[in-house]
């Protein structure tokens, strides 16, 4: 599950176009729980280590927005 947050969590990053600035190993845990709120809305997608990806892609874009609204732009070195 930790290389499927690793992934998850690149993936995001790619996707939004901005690193997150908290770290690798932020970075997989906010995909891991991106993973559990994408897989509470939905599940499909190619599945790898329990974790259905495409769900947990979208979980995580969805988390990463929600964090970067409730904390405000960061400057990221």
């Amino acid at each position: 599950m930790l290389i499927a947050g690793a992934v998850v969590g690149a993936i995001v990053e790619a996707a939004l176009g901005t690193r997150a600035g908290i770290g690798w190993v932020g970075t997989m845990i906010v995909a891991l729980m991106g993973a559990w709120i994408g897989s509470a809305l939905f599940s499909f997608g190619p599945e790898y280590g329990r974790v259905y990806l495409i769900s947990a892609v979208i979980g995580a874009i969805i988390l990463v927005l929600l964090l970067k609204v409730i904390t405000g732009p960061r400057v990221v070195e």
